[in-house]
């Protein structure tokens, strides 16, 4: 093999391995040095094999299953495996079989990555199938029992009883609707495809629409106020997106917080801000930076799917605003976020 371009690597974020048609490793790179715990000059000239002990999930020596020097000449390249690595846990590997003219191996490169990141992911995939579950179990159950018995039983029920199965029936119903439509969501937010369907909004009418549907959800109207301060310049919004970040943010207050809860709006940079505020315990320093992230219930494991403020930042943000949290002046939490004037247009984030 020819000499080796060893600044070539430095600063791919993957950990690189190289060596020779003798199985000599002959380069690491700083992020192999990393993940390997290791020095370039430590590893240089000893057997590939020693320098990377690799198994499978069998415990199979990886390097006498694969074997790079022998085998078929067709043999190019190793697919990405989860591997475990001898003192530093699992890494994912994929490796390439460098050959000459004559299909004989020169040498071998091999990549190495952290598998921490594509844990997380799983993690979250695993979590968010946990909770879309356990979240459409009891309200399905509800629907499956509910007209179950009323076909079974139909004229052994009054009117009123068949309404009263038939409107919790079409609450559950909508308490689906709901979790499915988070679940688009939070998928559209996390492949950055919001469609933005922008025109000019009343954003007081649209809040006071928003609380007069939780009295109308039996919720007292002594409980919530709204606060107009300074007029409003025209506001270019998704009206349906902007009721959903109203409507979140309402309901957590709702849900989370106690007393009064008081949706403030008023001018700002030239746009508009809006705070939600609740007067109950608050949201401690530490877990303020949470409540933005997938799954934060405040630490009640019952509320919900712990979607709604993970939302309500990707739809704020794809408005070209910011959300943030803090302590209102009673005490309670403040979700205080900014939105521009914006501009009459069609467009996907």
């Amino acid at each position: 093999m020819g000499a080796v371009d060893k600044t070539a690597y430095d600063d791919l974020p993957d950990g690189v391995v190289v060596a020779d048609a003798d199985a000599l490793v002959v380069l690491v790179n700083p992020a192999a040095e990393r993940l390997l715990s290791t020095s370039a000059d430590s590893a240089l000239g000893r057997h590939l094999r020693d320098v990377l002990p690799l198994t499978d999930d069998q415990g199979r020596d990886w390097w006498t299953c694969t074997d790079p020097w022998g085998g078929l000449p067709s043999r190019t390249r190793q697919p990405e495996r989860l591997l475990s690595l001898d003192g530093a846990g699992e890494v994912l590997v994929t490796a390439s079989y460098v050959r000459g003219p004559d299909r004989v191996l020169t040498s071998v490169v091999v990549a190495l990555r952290d598998s921490g990141a594509r844990e997380r992911i799983e993690r979250s995939r695993a979590n968010l199938v946990s909770t879309v579950a356990h979240e459409l179990r009891s309200p399905l159950t509800s629907v499956k029992g509910f007209t179950s018995t009323l076909l079974a039983k139909w004229e052994r029920f009054d009117d009123e009883q068949k309404k009263l199965m038939l409107h919790t029936v079409n609450a559950d119903a909508d308490r689906v609707t709901r979790l499915i439509t988070e679940l688009l969501d939070v998928s559209r937010i996390d492949a950055g495809r919001l469609e933005m369907r922008k025109q000019v909004v009343d954003l007081p009418a649209a809040i006071r629409k928003t609380v007069a549907g939780r009295v109308a959800s039996g919720e007292p109207d002594t409980r919530f106020v709204v606060e107009v301060r300074g007029e409003l310049p025209e506001m270019w919004v998704d009206p349906d997106k902007f009721q959903q970040v109203i409507g979140n943010l309402v309901e957590n207050a709702v849900r989370h917080g106690a007393g009064t809860v008081t949706v403030t709006i008023g001018p700002f940079q030239g746009g508009a801000v809006v705070t939600v505020a609740d007067q109950g315990e608050g949201i401690p320093e530490a877990t303020a930076t949470r409540v933005f992230t997938r799954f934060w219930r405040g630490g009640d494991r019952r509320a919900g799917t712990g979607l709604g403020l993970y939302i309500v930042k990707g739809l704020v943000e794809a408005h070209g605003g910011s959300v943030a949290v803090g302590r209102a002046e009673g005490g309670g939490a403040q979700f205080r976020f900014v939105l521009p004037a914006g501009t009459p247009s069609f467009i996907t984030e």
